[in-house]
Protein backbone atom coordinates (compact mmCIF):
# COMPACT_ATOMS: atom_id res chain seq x y z
CA UNK A 1 0.00 0.00 0.00
CA UNK A 2 1.16 3.52 -0.82
CA UNK A 3 -0.68 5.11 2.10
CA UNK A 4 -2.39 4.08 5.32
CA UNK A 5 -4.60 6.58 7.15
CA UNK A 6 -5.35 5.69 10.75
CA UNK A 7 -8.28 7.40 12.44
CA UNK A 8 -10.41 6.92 15.51
CA UNK A 9 -13.40 8.14 13.54
CA UNK A 10 -14.01 7.12 9.91
CA UNK A 11 -17.38 7.62 8.24
CA UNK A 12 -18.05 4.55 6.09
CA UNK A 13 -21.25 3.42 4.34
CA UNK A 14 -21.89 1.23 7.40
CA UNK A 15 -21.56 4.12 9.84
CA UNK A 16 -18.81 5.73 11.85
CA UNK A 17 -16.03 3.62 13.44
CA UNK A 18 -12.29 3.52 14.12
CA UNK A 19 -10.39 2.15 11.12
CA UNK A 20 -7.23 1.92 9.11
CA UNK A 21 -7.79 2.88 5.48
CA UNK A 22 -5.29 1.51 2.99
CA UNK A 23 -4.60 3.11 -0.40
CA UNK A 24 -2.78 1.83 -3.47
CA UNK A 25 -2.60 3.42 -6.91
CA UNK A 26 -5.17 6.05 -5.96
CA UNK A 27 -7.84 3.60 -4.81
CA UNK A 28 -8.99 2.32 -1.45
CA UNK A 29 -7.80 -1.28 -1.11
CA UNK A 30 -8.61 -1.94 2.56
CA UNK A 31 -10.80 -0.64 5.37
CA UNK A 32 -9.77 -2.61 8.44
CA UNK A 33 -9.64 -2.58 12.21
CA UNK A 34 -7.25 -0.10 13.84
CA UNK A 35 -3.66 -1.30 13.66
CA UNK A 36 -4.50 -4.15 11.30
CA UNK A 37 -2.82 -2.77 8.17
CA UNK A 38 0.94 -2.96 7.73
CA UNK A 39 2.79 0.35 7.43
CA UNK A 40 4.38 -0.40 4.09
CA UNK A 41 4.28 3.15 2.75
CA UNK A 42 3.31 6.51 4.17
CA UNK A 43 1.28 6.40 7.38
CA UNK A 44 -0.92 9.31 8.41
CA UNK A 45 -2.44 9.26 11.88
CA UNK A 46 -5.31 11.68 12.37
CA UNK A 47 -5.56 13.75 15.51
CA UNK A 48 -8.05 12.77 18.17
CA UNK A 49 -10.43 15.57 17.15
CA UNK A 50 -10.37 14.72 13.42
CA UNK A 51 -12.77 12.56 11.41
CA UNK A 52 -12.01 10.97 8.06
CA UNK A 53 -14.83 11.67 5.61
CA UNK A 54 -15.12 10.71 1.96
CA UNK A 55 -14.43 13.66 -0.31
CA UNK A 56 -17.65 15.51 -0.99
CA UNK A 57 -19.33 15.48 -4.40
CA UNK A 58 -20.91 18.79 -5.44
CA UNK A 59 -23.04 18.32 -8.53
CA UNK A 60 -24.22 21.94 -8.77
CA UNK A 61 -21.37 24.37 -9.39
CA UNK A 62 -21.27 27.34 -11.78
CA UNK A 63 -17.63 27.79 -12.77
CA UNK A 64 -18.49 30.30 -15.57
CA UNK A 65 -15.32 29.49 -17.50
CA UNK A 66 -14.64 30.20 -20.35
CA UNK A 67 -16.21 33.57 -21.08
CA UNK A 68 -16.99 34.88 -17.61
CA UNK A 69 -13.90 33.78 -15.73
CA UNK A 70 -13.84 37.13 -13.91
CA UNK A 71 -16.87 35.73 -12.03
CA UNK A 72 -15.07 32.48 -11.23
CA UNK A 73 -12.73 30.10 -13.05
CA UNK A 74 -11.60 26.51 -12.95
CA UNK A 75 -8.46 27.36 -11.00
CA UNK A 76 -10.17 29.36 -8.25
CA UNK A 77 -13.33 27.22 -8.11
CA UNK A 78 -11.49 23.95 -7.69
CA UNK A 79 -9.07 25.39 -5.11
CA UNK A 80 -12.10 26.60 -3.14
CA UNK A 81 -13.71 23.18 -3.51
CA UNK A 82 -10.61 21.46 -2.14
CA UNK A 83 -10.44 23.89 0.77
CA UNK A 84 -14.00 22.89 1.61
CA UNK A 85 -13.47 19.13 1.48
CA UNK A 86 -15.00 18.75 -1.99
CA UNK A 87 -13.09 16.41 -4.31
CA UNK A 88 -15.54 16.20 -7.22
CA UNK A 89 -17.63 18.89 -8.87
CA UNK A 90 -20.00 18.81 -11.83
CA UNK A 91 -20.05 22.12 -13.70
CA UNK A 92 -23.27 23.74 -14.87
CA UNK A 93 -23.69 24.53 -18.57
CA UNK A 94 -24.68 28.20 -18.31
CA UNK A 95 -22.96 31.47 -17.46
CA UNK A 96 -19.94 30.36 -19.47
CA UNK A 97 -19.53 31.53 -23.05
CA UNK A 98 -20.39 29.50 -24.99
CA UNK A 99 -22.89 27.60 -22.84
CA UNK A 100 -22.46 23.82 -22.92
CA UNK A 101 -25.25 23.07 -25.38
CA UNK A 102 -23.28 21.20 -28.04
CA UNK A 103 -20.13 19.13 -28.38
CA UNK A 104 -18.02 22.07 -29.55
CA UNK A 105 -18.90 24.00 -26.40
CA UNK A 106 -18.06 21.01 -24.22
CA UNK A 107 -14.67 20.80 -25.90
CA UNK A 108 -14.15 24.51 -25.19
CA UNK A 109 -14.91 23.84 -21.52
CA UNK A 110 -12.39 21.06 -21.33
CA UNK A 111 -9.73 23.20 -23.00
CA UNK A 112 -10.37 26.00 -20.51
CA UNK A 113 -10.09 23.59 -17.58
CA UNK A 114 -7.14 21.49 -18.75
CA UNK A 115 -4.24 21.61 -16.32
CA UNK A 116 -6.06 24.00 -13.98
CA UNK A 117 -8.28 21.75 -11.85
CA UNK A 118 -7.41 20.82 -8.27
CA UNK A 119 -10.32 18.35 -7.97
CA UNK A 120 -12.02 15.99 -10.41
CA UNK A 121 -14.51 17.71 -12.72
CA UNK A 122 -17.48 16.54 -14.76
CA UNK A 123 -19.92 18.52 -16.87
CA UNK A 124 -23.65 18.96 -17.35
CA UNK A 125 -25.05 19.71 -20.78
CA UNK A 126 -27.79 22.21 -21.52
CA UNK A 127 -31.25 21.71 -22.98
CA UNK A 128 -32.31 24.94 -24.70
CA UNK A 129 -34.74 25.46 -27.60
CA UNK A 130 -31.97 25.37 -30.18
CA UNK A 131 -30.18 22.32 -28.82
CA UNK A 132 -32.90 19.71 -28.52
CA UNK A 133 -31.46 17.81 -31.47
CA UNK A 134 -28.01 17.77 -29.90
CA UNK A 135 -28.73 16.02 -26.62
CA UNK A 136 -27.66 12.53 -27.61
CA UNK A 137 -24.29 13.63 -29.08
CA UNK A 138 -23.50 15.50 -25.85
CA UNK A 139 -24.53 12.47 -23.82
CA UNK A 140 -22.25 10.30 -25.93
CA UNK A 141 -19.41 12.73 -25.21
CA UNK A 142 -19.82 12.16 -21.50
CA UNK A 143 -22.04 14.83 -19.89
CA UNK A 144 -23.97 13.59 -16.87
CA UNK A 145 -27.33 15.01 -17.90
CA UNK A 146 -29.02 18.14 -19.16
CA UNK A 147 -30.14 21.29 -17.41
CA UNK A 148 -33.11 23.36 -18.46
CA UNK A 149 -34.97 26.42 -17.25
CA UNK A 150 -38.71 27.07 -17.37
CA UNK A 151 -38.23 30.84 -17.21
CA UNK A 152 -35.52 33.33 -18.13
CA UNK A 153 -32.21 31.97 -16.85
CA UNK A 154 -30.62 35.35 -16.18
CA UNK A 155 -28.47 35.16 -19.31
CA UNK A 156 -29.92 35.53 -22.79
CA UNK A 157 -27.77 32.81 -24.38
CA UNK A 158 -29.42 30.08 -22.27
CA UNK A 159 -33.10 30.29 -23.18
CA UNK A 160 -35.92 28.52 -21.31
CA UNK A 161 -38.10 25.67 -22.59
CA UNK A 162 -41.84 26.04 -23.01
CA UNK A 163 -44.08 23.10 -22.13
CA UNK A 164 -43.95 21.52 -25.60
CA UNK A 165 -40.17 21.80 -25.72
CA UNK A 166 -39.91 20.38 -22.20
CA UNK A 167 -41.90 17.35 -23.28
CA UNK A 168 -39.74 16.98 -26.42
CA UNK A 169 -36.59 17.02 -24.29
CA UNK A 170 -38.00 14.46 -21.87
CA UNK A 171 -39.02 12.08 -24.64
CA UNK A 172 -35.61 12.29 -26.27
CA UNK A 173 -33.83 11.68 -22.96
CA UNK A 174 -36.13 8.81 -22.01
CA UNK A 175 -35.06 7.04 -25.19
CA UNK A 176 -31.49 6.68 -23.88
CA UNK A 177 -32.16 6.98 -20.12
CA UNK A 178 -30.70 10.47 -19.94
CA UNK A 179 -31.30 12.73 -16.94
CA UNK A 180 -33.05 16.11 -17.08
CA UNK A 181 -32.25 18.51 -14.25
CA UNK A 182 -34.70 21.39 -13.95
CA UNK A 183 -34.68 24.92 -12.58
CA UNK A 184 -38.35 24.72 -11.67
CA UNK A 185 -39.99 28.13 -11.39
CA UNK A 186 -43.02 29.01 -13.49
CA UNK A 187 -42.61 32.04 -15.73
CA UNK A 188 -46.32 32.94 -15.79
CA UNK A 189 -46.65 32.92 -12.00
CA UNK A 190 -43.62 35.16 -11.64
CA UNK A 191 -44.87 37.46 -14.39
CA UNK A 192 -48.07 38.00 -12.39
CA UNK A 193 -46.21 38.60 -9.12
CA UNK A 194 -45.09 42.07 -7.97
CA UNK A 195 -41.87 43.08 -9.66
CA UNK A 196 -38.96 43.81 -7.29
CA UNK A 197 -37.23 47.17 -7.59
CA UNK A 198 -36.22 48.10 -4.10
CA UNK A 199 -33.81 47.43 -1.25
CA UNK A 200 -36.45 45.50 0.72
CA UNK A 201 -35.84 41.77 0.85
CA UNK A 202 -39.55 41.29 1.55
CA UNK A 203 -40.33 42.80 -1.87
CA UNK A 204 -37.92 40.42 -3.58
CA UNK A 205 -39.46 37.45 -1.75
CA UNK A 206 -42.93 38.51 -2.89
CA UNK A 207 -41.68 38.55 -6.48
CA UNK A 208 -40.74 34.82 -6.38
CA UNK A 209 -43.67 33.14 -4.56
CA UNK A 210 -43.71 29.48 -3.59
CA UNK A 211 -46.52 29.06 -6.11
CA UNK A 212 -43.96 29.52 -8.89
CA UNK A 213 -41.94 26.54 -7.70
CA UNK A 214 -44.99 24.43 -6.90
CA UNK A 215 -46.59 25.00 -10.31
CA UNK A 216 -43.39 24.28 -12.22
CA UNK A 217 -42.57 21.16 -10.22
CA UNK A 218 -46.09 19.81 -10.75
CA UNK A 219 -45.65 20.28 -14.50
CA UNK A 220 -42.27 18.54 -14.52
CA UNK A 221 -43.65 15.60 -12.54
CA UNK A 222 -46.69 15.26 -14.79
CA UNK A 223 -44.56 15.16 -17.93
CA UNK A 224 -42.07 12.77 -16.32
CA UNK A 225 -44.96 10.45 -15.51
CA UNK A 226 -46.19 10.64 -19.11
CA UNK A 227 -42.81 10.23 -20.80
CA UNK A 228 -40.95 7.95 -18.40
CA UNK A 229 -38.02 10.36 -18.24
CA UNK A 230 -35.71 10.62 -15.24
CA UNK A 231 -35.87 14.11 -13.71
CA UNK A 232 -34.10 15.96 -10.93
CA UNK A 233 -35.44 19.07 -9.20
CA UNK A 234 -32.70 21.61 -8.63
CA UNK A 235 -32.25 23.82 -5.54
CA UNK A 236 -35.60 23.12 -3.92
CA UNK A 237 -36.59 26.09 -1.75
CA UNK A 238 -40.36 25.63 -1.44
CA UNK A 239 -41.28 23.21 1.32
CA UNK A 240 -44.82 23.20 -0.08
CA UNK A 241 -43.54 21.14 -3.04
CA UNK A 242 -42.15 18.34 -0.88
CA UNK A 243 -45.45 16.49 -0.86
CA UNK A 244 -45.68 16.63 -4.66
CA UNK A 245 -42.28 15.00 -4.98
CA UNK A 246 -43.03 12.32 -2.38
CA UNK A 247 -46.33 11.45 -4.04
CA UNK A 248 -44.80 11.24 -7.51
CA UNK A 249 -41.99 9.02 -6.27
CA UNK A 250 -44.49 6.72 -4.57
CA UNK A 251 -46.29 6.49 -7.93
CA UNK A 252 -43.11 5.32 -9.63
CA UNK A 253 -41.92 8.59 -11.17
CA UNK A 254 -38.12 8.61 -11.41
CA UNK A 255 -37.57 11.90 -9.58
CA UNK A 256 -34.87 13.12 -7.22
CA UNK A 257 -34.44 16.49 -5.56
CA UNK A 258 -31.73 18.61 -3.99
CA UNK A 259 -31.61 21.59 -1.70
CA UNK A 260 -28.71 23.88 -0.83
CA UNK A 261 -26.80 25.01 2.26
CA UNK A 262 -28.16 28.55 2.02
CA UNK A 263 -31.77 27.36 2.18
CA UNK A 264 -30.87 25.30 5.27
CA UNK A 265 -28.87 28.10 6.92
CA UNK A 266 -30.57 31.46 6.36
CA UNK A 267 -34.09 32.74 6.83
CA UNK A 268 -35.91 35.61 5.14
CA UNK A 269 -36.80 37.28 8.43
CA UNK A 270 -33.10 37.93 9.15
CA UNK A 271 -31.95 39.22 5.74
CA UNK A 272 -31.26 42.94 5.91
CA UNK A 273 -32.63 45.30 3.30
CA UNK A 274 -30.00 45.95 0.64
CA UNK A 275 -28.08 42.74 1.49
CA UNK A 276 -28.00 41.49 -2.09
CA UNK A 277 -25.35 38.88 -1.31
CA UNK A 278 -28.35 36.80 -0.20
CA UNK A 279 -30.23 37.13 -3.50
CA UNK A 280 -30.74 33.83 -5.28
CA UNK A 281 -33.51 32.21 -7.29
CA UNK A 282 -35.59 30.59 -5.97
CA UNK A 283 -35.21 32.77 -2.90
CA UNK A 284 -34.31 32.01 0.69
CA UNK A 285 -37.67 31.71 2.45
CA UNK A 286 -39.01 31.99 5.99
CA UNK A 287 -37.86 30.13 9.11
CA UNK A 288 -40.81 27.71 9.16
CA UNK A 289 -40.08 26.78 5.54
CA UNK A 290 -36.43 26.12 6.42
CA UNK A 291 -37.39 23.68 9.16
CA UNK A 292 -39.68 21.82 6.78
CA UNK A 293 -36.78 21.45 4.33
CA UNK A 294 -34.65 19.95 7.10
CA UNK A 295 -37.51 17.55 7.88
CA UNK A 296 -37.81 16.51 4.23
CA UNK A 297 -34.06 15.94 4.12
CA UNK A 298 -34.24 13.75 7.20
CA UNK A 299 -37.20 11.86 5.74
CA UNK A 300 -35.32 11.21 2.49
CA UNK A 301 -37.72 13.10 0.23
CA UNK A 302 -34.93 15.56 -0.52
CA UNK A 303 -32.03 13.38 -1.63
CA UNK A 304 -28.97 15.55 -1.41
CA UNK A 305 -27.42 18.91 -0.53
CA UNK A 306 -25.25 20.71 -3.09
CA UNK A 307 -24.09 24.30 -3.09
CA UNK A 308 -25.43 25.84 -6.31
CA UNK A 309 -22.25 27.91 -6.13
CA UNK A 310 -23.21 30.84 -8.37
CA UNK A 311 -20.64 33.63 -8.02
CA UNK A 312 -20.24 36.95 -9.75
CA UNK A 313 -18.18 40.10 -9.49
CA UNK A 314 -19.00 42.52 -6.63
CA UNK A 315 -20.30 45.08 -9.13
CA UNK A 316 -23.04 42.71 -10.32
CA UNK A 317 -24.40 42.40 -6.79
CA UNK A 318 -25.14 46.14 -6.92
CA UNK A 319 -23.98 46.92 -3.41
CA UNK A 320 -24.02 50.57 -4.49
CA UNK A 321 -27.81 50.63 -4.57
CA UNK A 322 -28.77 47.43 -2.76
CA UNK A 323 -31.57 46.98 -5.29
CA UNK A 324 -32.72 43.36 -5.31
CA UNK A 325 -34.47 43.92 -8.62
CA UNK A 326 -31.26 44.47 -10.59
CA UNK A 327 -28.62 42.59 -8.56
CA UNK A 328 -27.30 39.27 -9.88
CA UNK A 329 -28.93 36.30 -8.19
CA UNK A 330 -26.65 33.64 -6.79
CA UNK A 331 -24.92 32.59 -3.57
CA UNK A 332 -21.23 31.73 -3.59
CA UNK A 333 -20.79 28.91 -1.09
CA UNK A 334 -18.57 26.18 -2.50
CA UNK A 335 -15.86 26.40 0.16
CA UNK A 336 -18.18 26.64 3.17
CA UNK A 337 -20.95 24.19 2.24
CA UNK A 338 -19.77 21.40 4.56
CA UNK A 339 -19.44 23.47 7.76
CA UNK A 340 -22.65 25.35 6.96
CA UNK A 341 -24.64 22.12 6.69
CA UNK A 342 -22.89 20.51 9.65
CA UNK A 343 -23.63 23.57 11.81
CA UNK A 344 -27.35 23.23 11.12
CA UNK A 345 -27.40 19.44 11.16
CA UNK A 346 -25.83 18.98 14.58
CA UNK A 347 -28.28 21.49 16.06
CA UNK A 348 -31.15 19.28 14.85
CA UNK A 349 -29.76 15.94 16.00
CA UNK A 350 -28.31 14.72 12.71
CA UNK A 351 -24.93 13.01 12.52
CA UNK A 352 -21.84 13.34 10.36
CA UNK A 353 -22.92 10.12 8.66
CA UNK A 354 -26.15 11.89 7.63
CA UNK A 355 -24.18 14.83 6.23
CA UNK A 356 -21.92 12.48 4.27
CA UNK A 357 -24.97 10.74 2.83
CA UNK A 358 -26.43 14.06 1.68
CA UNK A 359 -23.22 15.67 0.41
CA UNK A 360 -21.11 12.77 -0.87
CA UNK A 361 -22.92 9.46 -1.32
CA UNK A 362 -26.19 10.56 -2.87
CA UNK A 363 -24.77 13.21 -5.25
CA UNK A 364 -22.30 10.59 -6.50
CA UNK A 365 -25.14 8.10 -6.98
CA UNK A 366 -27.21 10.69 -8.83
CA UNK A 367 -24.60 11.03 -11.57
CA UNK A 368 -23.51 7.38 -11.56
CA UNK A 369 -20.07 7.89 -9.99
CA UNK A 370 -20.01 4.63 -8.06
CA UNK A 371 -16.31 5.05 -7.23
CA UNK A 372 -16.86 8.42 -5.52
CA UNK A 373 -18.50 9.54 -2.29
CA UNK A 374 -17.73 6.48 -0.13
CA UNK A 375 -14.88 5.16 1.98
CA UNK A 376 -15.08 1.60 0.72
CA UNK A 377 -12.80 -0.86 -1.07
CA UNK A 378 -12.64 -0.10 -4.79
CA UNK A 379 -13.55 3.57 -4.47
CA UNK A 380 -11.21 6.45 -5.23
CA UNK A 381 -9.11 7.45 -2.24
CA UNK A 382 -10.80 10.85 -1.94
CA UNK A 383 -10.91 12.14 1.63
CA UNK A 384 -11.69 15.18 3.73
CA UNK A 385 -10.04 15.41 7.15
CA UNK A 386 -12.65 17.25 9.20
CA UNK A 387 -12.56 18.60 12.74
CA UNK A 388 -16.28 18.77 13.59
CA UNK A 389 -15.88 20.41 16.99
CA UNK A 390 -13.50 23.13 15.82
CA UNK A 391 -15.08 26.42 14.76
CA UNK A 392 -14.39 29.56 12.77
CA UNK A 393 -15.97 32.79 11.61
CA UNK A 394 -16.26 33.17 7.85
CA UNK A 395 -14.14 35.95 6.37
CA UNK A 396 -15.04 36.56 2.74
CA UNK A 397 -11.55 37.95 2.01
CA UNK A 398 -9.92 34.66 3.02
CA UNK A 399 -12.10 32.36 0.91
CA UNK A 400 -10.55 30.99 -2.25
CA UNK A 401 -13.46 31.99 -4.45
CA UNK A 402 -12.38 34.50 -7.09
CA UNK A 403 -14.43 37.38 -5.67
CA UNK A 404 -14.88 38.40 -2.00
CA UNK A 405 -18.68 38.14 -1.98
CA UNK A 406 -20.28 35.79 0.54
CA UNK A 407 -23.63 35.56 2.27
CA UNK A 408 -21.76 33.65 5.00
CA UNK A 409 -19.40 36.56 5.84
CA UNK A 410 -19.09 37.04 9.62
CA UNK A 411 -21.14 33.89 10.30
CA UNK A 412 -19.72 31.49 12.92
CA UNK A 413 -19.65 27.91 11.67
CA UNK A 414 -18.82 24.57 13.27
CA UNK A 415 -16.33 22.26 11.60
CA UNK A 416 -12.98 22.91 9.95
CA UNK A 417 -11.56 21.08 6.93
CA UNK A 418 -7.91 20.46 7.78
CA UNK A 419 -6.84 18.64 4.62
CA UNK A 420 -8.32 17.19 1.45
CA UNK A 421 -7.01 14.20 -0.50
CA UNK A 422 -7.69 13.23 -4.12
CA UNK A 423 -6.92 9.66 -5.20
CA UNK A 424 -4.52 9.24 -2.30
CA UNK A 425 -2.65 12.54 -2.72
CA UNK A 426 -3.09 15.54 -0.50
CA UNK A 427 -4.25 18.58 -2.45
CA UNK A 428 -1.61 21.18 -1.69
CA UNK A 429 -0.04 22.86 -4.67
CA UNK A 430 -0.03 21.96 -8.34
CA UNK A 431 -3.44 20.88 -9.67
CA UNK A 432 -3.83 17.23 -10.63
CA UNK A 433 -7.59 16.85 -11.03
CA UNK A 434 -9.03 14.77 -13.86
CA UNK A 435 -12.08 14.96 -16.09
CA UNK A 436 -14.98 12.63 -15.37
CA UNK A 437 -17.60 11.33 -17.78
CA UNK A 438 -20.83 9.36 -17.65
CA UNK A 439 -19.09 6.27 -19.04
CA UNK A 440 -18.38 3.34 -16.74
CA UNK A 441 -15.07 3.75 -14.99
CA UNK A 442 -13.25 1.02 -16.87
CA UNK A 443 -13.98 2.69 -20.22
CA UNK A 444 -13.80 6.32 -19.10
Amino acid sequence: MDLVIRAQRVVTPDGERPADVGVADGSIVAVDEPGALPAGGRVVELAADEVLLPGLVDTHVHVNDPGRSDWEGFDSATRAAAAGGVTTIVDMPLNSLPPTVDVAALEAKRRAAAGRISVDVGFWGGAVPGSLGALRPLHDEGVFGFKCFLLHSGVDEFAPLDEAQLETAMRELAAFDGLLIVHAEDADVIERAPQPSSRRYADFLDSRPQEAENTAIARVLRLARETGARVHILHLASAEAVGLIAEARADGVAVTAETCPHYLSFVAEEIRDGATEFKCCPPIREAANREQLWQALGDGVIDCVVTDHSPCTPELKRFDSGDFGVAWGGVAGLQVGLPAVWTGARQRGFTLADVVTWMALRPAEQVGLDHKGRIAVGCDADFAVFAPDDAFVVDRTRLRHRNPVSAYHDRPLAGVVRSTWLRGREIAGEPFGEFLTNRPRESA
